[in-house]
Protein backbone atom coordinates (compact mmCIF):
# COMPACT_ATOMS: atom_id res chain seq x y z
CA UNK A 1 0.00 0.00 0.00
CA UNK A 2 0.88 3.51 -1.10
CA UNK A 3 -0.02 7.02 0.65
CA UNK A 4 0.05 9.91 -1.73
CA UNK A 5 -0.29 13.31 -0.59
CA UNK A 6 -1.37 15.76 -2.85
CA UNK A 7 0.04 19.89 -2.29
CA UNK A 8 0.26 23.32 -5.11
CA UNK A 9 -3.51 23.95 -5.33
CA UNK A 10 -4.63 26.93 -5.50
CA UNK A 11 -6.06 30.18 -6.86
CA UNK A 12 -5.31 31.36 -10.42
CA UNK A 13 -6.27 34.01 -12.91
CA UNK A 14 -6.55 32.79 -16.33
CA UNK A 15 -3.22 32.52 -17.88
CA UNK A 16 -1.54 31.88 -14.71
CA UNK A 17 0.53 29.35 -13.75
CA UNK A 18 0.69 26.71 -11.09
CA UNK A 19 2.66 23.48 -10.31
CA UNK A 20 1.41 19.91 -7.93
CA UNK A 21 3.24 18.23 -5.89
CA UNK A 22 1.93 14.58 -5.07
CA UNK A 23 4.93 13.07 -2.69
CA UNK A 24 4.61 8.92 -2.08
CA UNK A 25 5.04 7.00 0.60
CA UNK A 26 7.26 4.55 -0.71
CA UNK A 27 9.65 4.52 -3.80
CA UNK A 28 8.51 5.52 -6.93
CA UNK A 29 10.12 3.81 -8.77
CA UNK A 30 8.46 0.98 -7.55
CA UNK A 31 5.55 2.08 -8.78
CA UNK A 32 4.30 0.73 -12.48
CA UNK A 33 2.28 4.21 -13.22
CA UNK A 34 1.42 7.75 -11.62
CA UNK A 35 -0.75 10.03 -12.86
CA UNK A 36 -2.98 13.07 -12.23
CA UNK A 37 -6.78 13.19 -12.64
CA UNK A 38 -9.00 15.46 -12.57
CA UNK A 39 -12.88 16.43 -11.38
CA UNK A 40 -14.46 19.04 -12.59
CA UNK A 41 -17.73 20.31 -10.46
CA UNK A 42 -20.74 18.00 -11.78
CA UNK A 43 -18.34 15.94 -14.27
CA UNK A 44 -16.67 12.59 -13.78
CA UNK A 45 -13.25 12.05 -13.27
CA UNK A 46 -10.59 12.33 -16.22
CA UNK A 47 -7.39 11.56 -16.86
CA UNK A 48 -4.70 14.66 -17.61
CA UNK A 49 -1.43 13.06 -17.59
CA UNK A 50 0.35 10.25 -16.56
CA UNK A 51 4.04 9.37 -16.34
CA UNK A 52 5.43 5.17 -16.48
CA UNK A 53 8.01 3.68 -14.72
CA UNK A 54 9.88 4.02 -17.96
CA UNK A 55 9.19 7.40 -18.46
CA UNK A 56 6.17 7.20 -21.11
CA UNK A 57 3.88 10.19 -20.46
CA UNK A 58 0.28 10.57 -22.10
CA UNK A 59 -1.62 13.68 -22.05
CA UNK A 60 -5.44 14.59 -22.21
CA UNK A 61 -5.70 16.37 -25.67
CA UNK A 62 -6.81 19.83 -23.93
CA UNK A 63 -3.55 20.11 -21.95
CA UNK A 64 -0.73 19.34 -24.67
CA UNK A 65 1.59 22.18 -24.77
CA UNK A 66 0.61 23.69 -21.51
CA UNK A 67 0.91 21.07 -18.59
CA UNK A 68 3.96 18.86 -18.24
CA UNK A 69 3.90 15.59 -15.43
CA UNK A 70 7.03 14.79 -14.41
CA UNK A 71 8.85 12.85 -11.09
CA UNK A 72 11.87 13.36 -8.81
CA UNK A 73 12.93 9.82 -7.91
CA UNK A 74 14.91 11.26 -4.85
CA UNK A 75 11.82 13.31 -3.02
CA UNK A 76 9.64 10.56 -4.21
CA UNK A 77 7.47 13.48 -5.61
CA UNK A 78 4.95 13.32 -8.81
CA UNK A 79 4.65 16.95 -10.31
CA UNK A 80 2.21 18.65 -12.81
CA UNK A 81 3.31 21.94 -14.07
CA UNK A 82 0.34 23.36 -15.40
CA UNK A 83 1.22 26.88 -17.43
CA UNK A 84 -1.29 28.77 -19.36
CA UNK A 85 -4.10 27.98 -16.95
CA UNK A 86 -7.67 28.68 -18.39
CA UNK A 87 -10.80 28.29 -16.22
CA UNK A 88 -12.26 25.36 -17.86
CA UNK A 89 -9.01 23.57 -15.79
CA UNK A 90 -10.97 24.48 -12.66
CA UNK A 91 -11.43 20.93 -11.08
CA UNK A 92 -10.46 18.73 -8.18
CA UNK A 93 -6.99 17.56 -9.26
CA UNK A 94 -5.70 13.95 -7.71
CA UNK A 95 -2.89 11.53 -7.75
CA UNK A 96 -2.66 8.34 -8.42
CA UNK A 97 -0.48 5.21 -8.45
CA UNK A 98 -1.02 2.21 -10.16
CA UNK A 99 0.51 -1.50 -9.64
CA UNK A 100 -0.11 -3.43 -12.77
CA UNK A 101 0.64 -6.93 -10.91
CA UNK A 102 -1.65 -6.60 -8.58
CA UNK A 103 -4.29 -4.29 -10.16
CA UNK A 104 -4.40 -2.17 -7.33
CA UNK A 105 -4.72 1.62 -7.61
CA UNK A 106 -4.39 4.26 -4.73
CA UNK A 107 -5.59 8.02 -4.70
CA UNK A 108 -4.68 10.91 -2.95
CA UNK A 109 -6.94 13.37 -1.19
CA UNK A 110 -7.05 16.05 -3.85
CA UNK A 111 -6.17 18.86 -4.11
CA UNK A 112 -8.73 22.22 -5.39
CA UNK A 113 -7.50 24.36 -8.38
CA UNK A 114 -9.91 27.08 -9.43
CA UNK A 115 -8.90 29.62 -12.41
CA UNK A 116 -10.83 32.77 -12.14
CA UNK A 117 -10.84 36.52 -12.50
Amino acid sequence: QVQLVESGGGLVQPGGSLRLSCTASKNVLSINEMGWYRQPPGKTRELVASLTHGGNTNYHDSVKGRFTISRDNAKNTLYLQMNNLKPEDTAVYYCKASYYYTGNDYWGQGTQVTVSS
